[in-house]
């Protein structure tokens, strides 16, 4: 399962979690008899008695510490939700076709194209290709791994001047910025006789 499934697998547990117990709450807060295990006994219940109130009273930190852990979690929670609704990947690029009308390129298409089409040149052992952005202003990010042999300029102009341009003219995009990582493959010392 890809981890955007489970977070909406995790997001959903949590919400009927919070669903059920708030419901609960509120049928007990409107006369619904509890069973004997539930925190509260009654409508006239409260959530924290006196004692439970007032037991770190005389600690100056003890009020402090749980709003700053409260707001932490809060802020953790935030940022989860959006990297959970962040798309990372563009699914699609609007082409447009010169009589008004467009049609519809899926990027992963596109990647693989432009990722086999590194890879078949010369000093390049594999590509990878992600497309970003919007679908009429996509970006490339390419991670590319040279043989040992090949060197790091010759790679990208060819990549840039080759795979990357065939890409931009055949979408029809005016333009395809593009972030390109270089390493080399990992290989074995040679032994020197």
């Amino acid at each position: 399962m890809r981890s955007g499934g489970v977070n909406r697998v995790l997001l959903a547990l949590a919400g009927l979690l919070l669903l059920a117990l708030g419901g609960a709450v509120l049928a007990v807060g409107l006369g619904v008899r509890p069973p004997s295990w539930w925190i509260h006994g009654g409508p006239h219940d409260v959530l924290l008695s006196h004692a439970e109130r007032t037991r770190y009273r005389a600690a100056g930190w003890w009020w402090p510490a749980l709003l700053a852990a409260l707001a932490v979690l809060v802020l953790l929670a935030l940022w989860w939700l959006t990297a959970v609704l962040r798309r990372h990947r563009l699914a699609e690029i609007r082409v447009d076709t010169g009589d008004g009308a467009a049609a519809v390129l899926r990027a992963r298409a596109l990647e693989s194209a432009l990722a086999e089409e590194a890879t078949a040149g010369p000093g390049v052992a594999h590509a990878h290709v992600l497309l970003r952005g919007r679908r009429t202003k996509p970006r490339a990010r390419a991670s590319l791994r040279l043989t040992p042999e090949e060197a790091p300029s010759t790679a990208l102009t060819a990549f840039t001047t080759g795979p990357l341009a065939h890409a931009r003219e055949s979408a029809g995009l005016a333009a395809l910025p593009a972030e390109v990582r270089l390493r080399a493959v990992g290989h074995r010392a040679e032994r020197v006789m």
